[in-house]
């Protein structure tokens, strides 16, 4: 396992991060024993970093990560945890929510404390109800060490957000196909790299989408590279070449998965990447750009919506049949979801969906189109 250092801070984290979004399930729970056991195996390899945050696997996560950090095992790693800035509506809710989080952590502090999944209009909110204070009272406090935010947005905002606060973390969805959206690559370099800032990176392969299979034409500009390597590899090969990238999240649901990527970050060194390598590597991503048809990395801030339309099933399946085949193959599954009344003939364009979108996709727009493309699916 290689490390990295947070600039600004007295933490040296493990390159690959535990990101804990996508826990092993079953039964529609997490499978609580195995998650246990996939996230004590990754410390006993060497991994530091635990990420984990209030809603993930419907508030489970938390409660899970803090099962397998008791006892000693909190003080092998760097734990951070995240603030759900929609659900605070007064000041008091704030340290409320933290101490609720610490609770189910089984733990008094969080190395890390995020402000989750900012965008201008969030940021506006909860810096206006007096954020920044907060944060400072509970590093004075010893309930969080570092304060930091993650982020879904663009660049402008990215840079409003990042200048504004002595920020020890940022973490941002950076992947091969996101180079040139939201915070973008060059704002990182500028607004973290150059400021001091370390980085963590989410959702390093979108989603999954770039761990699926591979289409012949995408494989083929892989196999014009002098060393072959899967696409999984080449997608973490492309972020931790980069010195911006403290640690990289992999939210891994399957021992199998964690054991390729303990594999893969066993040489993880900035600079890996040859002039060649990063020229074929552009390649791909401009073939993807050209496949995916809406771009959903399956967050599900989306949901639950209103009248029960699944829309990251609905986009990620579309994407999914785009990028490895064609869009006739998203049929079979479309029609199950009409099967449960959860289709896009249920949207009412209430727009509840695209206030809570970090990509700020036109859902009822792109929910209309889906709708019309697939009719007696």
């Amino acid at each position: 396992m290689q490390y990295r250092k947070f600039p600004g801070t007295d933490i040296t984290a493990s390159v690959l991060g535990m990101g804990c979004m996508r826990l092993p399930t079953k039964d529609n729970q997490v499978d609580r024993a195995e998650a246990i056991r996939m996230i004590r195996h990754a410390v006993d390899q060497g991994v530091t970093y635990i990420d984990t945050a209030y809603p993930y696997h419907g508030g489970e996560s938390e409660v899970v990560v803090g099962e397998a950090l008791s006892d000693s095992w909190r003080e092998k790693v760097t734990l951070t945890t995240k603030l759900p800035v929609w659900k605070v509506k007064t000041y008091e809710d704030m340290e409320q929510t933290l101490d609720e989080q610490l609770s189910k952590l089984r733990t008094d502090h969080v190395d890390f404390y995020l402000l989750h999944a900012l965008n201008g209009d969030r940021w506006h909110f909860i810096r206006d109800l007096g954020a920044l204070d907060f944060l400072d009272r509970m590093v004075e406090k010893g309930k969080i060490r570092y304060p930091g935010f993650s982020f879904h947005d663009d660049a402008a905002a990215f840079a409003e957000i990042a200048t504004a606060h002595d920020w020890k973390m940022i973490q941002v969805q950076m992947n091969l196909l996101d180079e040139f959206n939201q915070a973008t690559y060059a704002g990182v370099k500028k607004y973290c790299g150059e400021r001091g800032i370390g980085v963590v990176v989410m959702e390093p392969l979108r989603g999954g989408a770039l761990a699926r299979r591979t289409p012949d034409e995408i494989q083929a500009i892989f196999d014009t590279a002098s060393e072959k390597r899967s696409a999984v590899e080449w997608a973490f090969r492309w972020l931790y070449d980069k010195p911006e990238f403290v640690t990289i999240l992999s939210g891994m649901s399957a021992m199998e998965q964690l054991d390729d990527n303990l594999r893969i970050f066993d040489q993880a060194q900035a600079g890996c990447l040859s002039e060649a390598d990063k020229a074929m590597l552009t390649k791909v991503r401009e073939a993807y750009e050209k496949r995916v048809r809406v771009g959903c990395t399956g967050c599900e801030y989306c949901q639950p919506c209103p009248m029960g339309v699944k829309i990251p099933r609905i986009f990620q399946g579309i994407d999914n049949a785009c990028m490895f085949g064609d869009a006739k193959d998203f049929a079979p599954r479309y029609a199950k979801l009409v099967e449960e009344n959860a289709d896009a003939s249920q949207c009412v364009a209430c727009g509840t969906c695209e206030g809570q979108c970090p990509q700020h996709f036109p859902i009822i727009e792109l929910l209309a189109g889906i709708r019309e493309e697939f009719k007696g699916a």
